[in-house]
């Protein structure tokens, strides 16, 4: 896979190097590549293919953070040095996808050697907090309806015209319950805002 055309903000003694210190792992649509509670040994950058991001309750439910789309990559696992903490947030592949996975041993190294890699942290953190602050306000302020609104509009935006979503797996990604959403669904068709 050519590098430079996902990363090209990055030099090219960095492509090299992560290119042949990186393994990438091909992940089938609904498997997670990062779980949490799991030790963060790589830096995980996206190739192909869409991730969800999610975060956790004590309950052990779900939230939806965000979708990465390939040239991005995971904020939390470009933090971790080599201390290897655990992840609080689950990667899951939203379709099939191919990541790259980058030892953390040298990501600390490479924040001191290319300039294009600090760049590309900050730049990845940033992306990922404006979404999660998004995310945030949509949760704070906004009534259910519009946040399913803007919940399908982000997916159409990254999968297309045609989604296939189940009403159970919105009301998971919502942290609502399958009714509650059908009945909204069912609404917004009425509306002529989609055709379920």
């Amino acid at each position: 896979m050519n590098l430079a055309a996902h990363f090209p903000m990055l030099e090219p003694a960095l492509l090299h190097e992560l290119e042949a210190q990186g393994v990438q792992r091909a992940i089938p649509a609904g498997q997670a590549v990062l779980d949490a509670g799991a030790y963060l040994r790589s830096a995980l950058l996206l190739l192909d293919g869409l991730l969800d991001v999610y975060r956790l309750g004590d309950d052990g439910d779900e939230f939806l953070l965000y979708t990465l789309q390939p040239g991005q990559a995971c904020a939390l696992s470009l933090a971790c040095m080599e201390a290897a903490p655990q992840s609080h947030i689950r990667a899951v592949a939203a379709t099939d996808a191919l990541v790259l996975l980058a030892p953390l041993s040298l990501t600390e190294r490479w924040l001191r050697a290319y300039p294009s890699w600090s760049r590309f942290v900050l730049v990845a953190y940033r992306n990922r907090f404006e979404e999660v602050l998004l995310t945030l306000d949509h949760v704070a302020f906004k009534a259910l309806d519009e946040r399913l609104a803007f919940y399908l509009k982000r997916r159409y935006e990254v999968k297309g015209p045609r989604l296939t979503l189940s009403h159970q797996q919105i009301a998971n990604d919502l942290n609502s319950s399958r009714e509650v959403i059908s009945r909204l669904l069912k609404k917004l068709e009425q509306m002529g805002v989609l055709r379920l």
